[in-house]
């Protein structure tokens, strides 16, 4: 099925890989407050991410760093990557 899905990509002019499924987890290194640190995130929540710092005409690491700064101090013993997760529904539930 998986190369079903590979071919059909090609055909319409994608390059797609199994690690770019939605559901697929990678490492991102990203610069916090001048710091290197890297998390793992789906890459169907780092496309989503990508898309509301283009929306904001802001940086990725930039919309990363506000987060991060915004978390609340309950939300600070969860790590960056759940803190994403749920800052990405909030705004696409309209919350934020």
């Amino acid at each position: 099925m998986a190369e079903a899905d590979d071919l059909l990509a090609r055909e319409e002019g994608e390059t797609r890989h199994r690690a770019d499924a939605p559901h697929k987890r990678r490492k991102h290194s990203v610069l916090i407050a001048g710091h290197r640190t890297s998390l793992s995130i789906e890459a169907a929540f780092w496309e989503k991410l990508k898309a509301i710092a283009a929306r904001r005409r802001i940086s990725l690491n930039k919309l990363i760093e506000e987060i991060d700064r915004n978390r609340s101090a309950d939300q600070k013993s969860a790590n960056l990557s759940s803190t994403i997760r749920v800052f990405i529904l909030e705004h696409l539930s309209g919350l934020r």
